[in-house]
């Protein structure tokens, strides 16, 4: 029996798959074999040391200490691209919003007051919120992962020009991108050349700040940007001296900000880019299968920090290692097994950065002190056998 602790609200059709025969899920667990989670802060927080995987129902993983896991041999699984749909329908929202002056004329209607003058107030005033259209325009995005592509498609279906930027684009992402879409050759072509620009790429070291101050220099007057990625995207001087200067004309954002509230030219929706009963569905439906598939049979899909690696299942048992990826572990893991007269039925290995991780399925079952003699290994971050 493995025990989940859900930290938020799960879908209950995600939850539906993990089967009561083989699993128990509540909120508190004692000694849980996994976490399941949302938005919660994980970060401060004590993670049981039975902990053997967490999953987020979501793509981005800043909530949850992956490096503190990674050093645990601790896989963070995701759900990228399970709401991929609802952020893309955001972002053109939020493009429309700020070409047809959209929030401003709400405002503007709403404030109105019933009477027999209506329509002349409301066609005396209406020019004050003219605005423009998307199409003819030119959207830049920079990240081109399965929001990106479905943002760059979406736009080119409007009949915006697009142009994208990714050094790190997957064949898949290749292969469902609009052959209409053009590549940039760098992020100062694709600011020079674009009327809006839309971020979907996650926050690192790398790409924190990437669109700064130099970034401003460069931008067509009047800029709109679209940032529904995460809110250090996007450098906090350079866009408060962008809106001040007229420099960017629009700034949509999934994240407000305290000092920009109540500016006109900011419009700022309280992180809704998930936030649809198919996206939260689908992301539970995903990391609920993964996390299924790597307690049951130890097969790694959609980590942010372990690599992807599946192998099928045979023999008498499989032995499911993680470890500093360094030379001769391999050999020394097989060395470790020769010794205890244990024989590798099939084993696959892959590596990831820092980590390797090592499926092996073995022809008898494996002793603890065979465990325990792995574990001792230098390098070894963690051992699981799964159907011993």
């Amino acid at each position: 029996m493995f025990k989940i602790q859900t930290l938020n609200n799960i879908s209950r059709n995600g939850l539906d798959r993990l089967p009561a025969n083989l699993y128990s899920v509540a909120n508190e667990v004692a000694a849980p074999d996994a976490v399941l989670v949302r938005s919660a802060d994980m970060h401060n927080a004590p993670i049981a040391a039975s902990v053997k995987a967490i999953a987020r129902a979501g793509a981005g993983t800043n909530n949850i200490p992956v490096a503190g896991m990674s050093a645990r041999g601790v896989p963070v699984f995701n759900a990228p691209g399970a709401n991929a749909n609802a952020v893309k329908e955001l972002v053109v929202a939020g493009m429309l919003l700020a070409a047809r002056n959209i929030a401003d004329a709400l405002g503007f209607v709403r404030a109105l007051e019933a009477s027999g003058d209506l329509h002349h107030k409301v066609e005396a005033e209406k020019k004050r919120f003219v605005g423009t259209e998307l199409s003819g325009k030119t959207l830049g995005v920079v990240g081109l992962g399965a929001i990106g592509v479905k943002v760059a498609n979406a736009a080119y279906a409007l009949g915006m020009r697009v142009i994208g930027f990714d050094p790190h684009m997957t064949v898949d992402g290749a292969w469902q991108l609009s052959a209409e879409v053009a590549k940039a050759g760098s992020l100062a072509e694709l600011f020079a050349a674009s009327d809006y620009l839309t971020f979907h790429v996650p926050l690192n070291d790398k790409t924190r700040g990437v669109f700064g101050a130099q970034a401003l220099d460069i931008v067509r007057p009047g800029v709109v940007l679209l940032n529904f990625a995460r809110e250090g995207i996007v450098d906090a001087a350079a866009l408060r001296k962008g809106l001040a200067d007229g420099r960017i004309g629009r700034y949509v954002s999934d994240f407000p900000e305290a000092d920009l509230l109540g500016d006109p030219r900011v419009i700022a929706l309280p992180h809704l880019g998930a936030s649809t009963g198919e996206a939260e569905e689908n992301c539970a439906l995903m990391v609920v299968d993964q996390l299924r598939d790597f307690l049951e049979h130890g097969n790694v899909r959609n980590s942010v920090n372990f690599p992807e690696t599946r192998m099928a299942r045979t023999g008498s048992a499989r032995i499911c290692v993680a470890n500093s990826n360094r030379p001769n572990m391999i050999g020394q893991l097989s060395h470790v097994l020769g010794e205890a007269g244990v024989n590798i039925a099939q084993m696959h290995n892959a590596s990831r950065g820092e980590i390797a991780y090592s499926l092996i399925d073995v022809d008898s079952p494996v002793p603890e002190s065979l465990v325990a003699a792995i574990a001792a290994i230098e390098g070894i971050l963690s051992v699981r056998v799964i159907g011993n």
